[in-house]
């Protein structure tokens, strides 16, 4: 993983003692809350409903065990002893003191992280596949790309105030793990008819109250030249973007109202008369693929990998809570004896994305000892362990089972993303968590939620839509009507590579009323699906909504 050079040391430290000097005068009140705002946003700082948030950057989702333990020492000094990991693979702190602000971002500097681009109409954090550099499909580990992007971005002078924030995310798989289609731009590592490496360019996806899916701007780009053509983009986008409505500021609304084809035509013009500068230094390219070479692996012959297997098999016979978390949270990995682990952050009645301090602590020690020194972020708010051996995974169960973290449901339907909504939020119009929290508890029965099998249910709590309602497949989006909290349900979104928007069902429901009615339209699916192995989506393609909106709405 990438490590801070002299440079980078410098430049964040520079950037803490600054904003230490603006928050200093903002207390003494020689700053306006209004004249703080664009300095503190700079910086990943904002002002939510209780108290000031603190965004952290975890770029593309990879961190060591050193930077976990230095956030569980944040969450614990400093804040409530937890932290939130987000669907852009960050974390943030809710409670932070105002005063406490610049000696948590110099503990962050200690360690090779900080908050800068984590908000504001900028470049923010570039969020990558979280089984980058293990997964056997990749072309490429994208954490390289993500990298580059990231060194280009940081205080990028000619889009540090582009017309609205700026999302990328990069894959270097077929399989769609960064819900691609819904970003500004996603790249994915291809090769052409030649074997050369490049990039297939997606542009104009977003969620929030106008929900549109990207666009191929490109089916093949050459890799030497994707910061020229991302500058390219980022050009057109800064010139011709909306600045005088944010919600129509969005490169998906310069996109949509002015077409893919007229927009593939001014970026590639732009990219004509610029291709041949500013290409990245083969240096520099090389020395930062360097940090993303694979990790010294063990190798064993075809015999000690079979009673690897064998011995697996008996663990997971004799224990079945072992077995079900095997199967729904580990998963094969390119090097033969590894596997990829993930640890889920959405137990049944707990917030999804919310880790302890201590199990901040658990989940550092085990990728020190037992995955290489690397954990992933998901956009998911899971935490993934990479590099396991096989021989190992039990271990890591029973001592995850000790920090109350072996929940085995990546992809079943308690594995829930949820915003942080009005239990925080300043933006939320209603509540996100306790939704979350009783529709897990509901499907807490493992046996029950087996029989469901892979379901995706998210949950915003306003039309900003940081749950990604729009992507799953049942959507819950919470606002307010009258003074009371009501509930809007979509059906049928699609986060990975069949991505789709799901559609609205009809009128809102109570708050009291939404787990019934997910308990209805699971019961739905489960009666009209063919089999098993037919999913929720396959399903609702197959028979259509009117069975569900009967199951919805059964008075109506």
């Amino acid at each position: 993983m990438y490590r801070y050079d002299e440079f980078d040391d410098h430049f964040v430290r520079d950037r803490v003692e600054r904003f230490k000097d603006q928050i200093a005068r903002r207390i003494s009140g020689a700053l306006s809350e209004e004249e703080f705002k664009p300095l503190r946003l700079m910086n990943g700082l904002y002002l939510q409903l209780h108290a000031y948030m603190l965004r952290v950057a975890i770029p593309y989702g990879t961190l060591n065990s050193v930077q976990m333990q230095q956030l569980a020492m944040i969450a614990e000094r400093w804040d409530r002893g937890f932290g939130h990991f987000t669907t852009r693979q960050n974390i943030q702190f809710n409670w932070p003191e105002l005063l406490d602000v610049p000696d948590i971002l110099s503990a962050l500097a200690d360690v090779g992280m900080h908050a800068i681009q984590t908000s504001g109409n900028c470049i923010r954090n570039v969020t990558a596949d979280h089984f980058a550099g293990a997964s056997a499909e990749e072309i490429e580990d994208p954490r390289q790309t993500a990298e580059l992007i990231r060194q280009w971005s940081t205080d990028h002078p000619e889009f540090a105030y582009l017309p609205r924030k700026f999302k990328i995310a990069v894959s270097g798989s077929k399989t769609d793990r960064i819900a691609a289609r819904s970003h500004d731009i996603a790249l994915r590592a291809v090769r052409d008819e030649n074997g050369a490496l490049g990039y297939q360019v997606w542009v104009g996806g977003g969620l929030g109250r106008t929900p549109i899916l990207s666009k191929e701007l490109r089916a093949f780009l050459p890799k030497a030249q994707l910061l020229v053509y991302l500058e390219s983009i980022l050009r057109v986008y800064n010139l011709l973007g909306r600045r005088d409505n944010k919600y129509k500021a969005r490169i998906k609304i310069l996109t949509h109202e002015t077409g893919i084809d007229a927009i593939r035509e001014q970026v590639e013009a732009e990219f004509a008369r610029s291709k041949t500068t500013n290409l990245p230094n083969p240096q520099q390219v090389a020395r930062i693929s360097a940090y993303f070479s694979a990790p010294d692996f063990e190798v064993w012959e075809s015999e000690a990998l079979d009673f690897q297997e064998q011995e697996a098999a008996a663990l997971r016979s004799a224990h079945p809570r072992f077995d079900a978390w095997m199967r729904h949270n580990v998963h094969h990995h390119k090097q033969a004896g590894y596997r990829i682990a993930t640890i889920s952050l959405k137990k049944p009645g707990q917030a999804p994305g919310d880790a302890t301090a201590a199990q901040m602590r658990v989940m550092a020690e085990l990728a020190q000892q037992y995955s290489h020194d690397e954990l992933r972020i998901s956009h998911m708010q899971n935490v993934i362990l990479p590099h396991v051996r096989l021989t190992d995974l039990y271990r890591v169960w029973q001592k995850l089972a000790a920090a109350d973290l072996e929940s085995a449901n990546i992809g079943l339907i308690s594995d829930i993303i949820a915003c942080p909504g009005m239990d925080y939020c300043a933006l939320a119009t209603a509540r996100s968590i306790p939704i979350a929290q009783d529709i897990a508890r509901a499907f807490q029965d493992p046996a029950r939620a087996e029989a469901v099998g892979e379901m995706q249910v998210k949950i915003s709590g306003c039309i900003n839509a940081c749950g990604h309602h729009h992507l799953g497949h049942i959507g819950i989006l919470g606002l307010e009507k009258s003074g009371i909290e009501n509930y809007q349900i979509t059906l049928g979104g699609e986060a990975s590579e069949n991505a789709a928007i799901g559609q609205r069902t009809g009128p809102g429901i109570a708050a009291e009323e939404v787990v019934p009615a997910v308990e209805r339209l699971v019961d739905a699916y489960l009666s009209e699906r063919n089999s098993r192995k037919e999913t929720f989506a396959e399903t609702l393609n197959r028979v259509g909504h009117a069975p569900f909106h009967t199951a919805l709405y059964p008075t109506i």
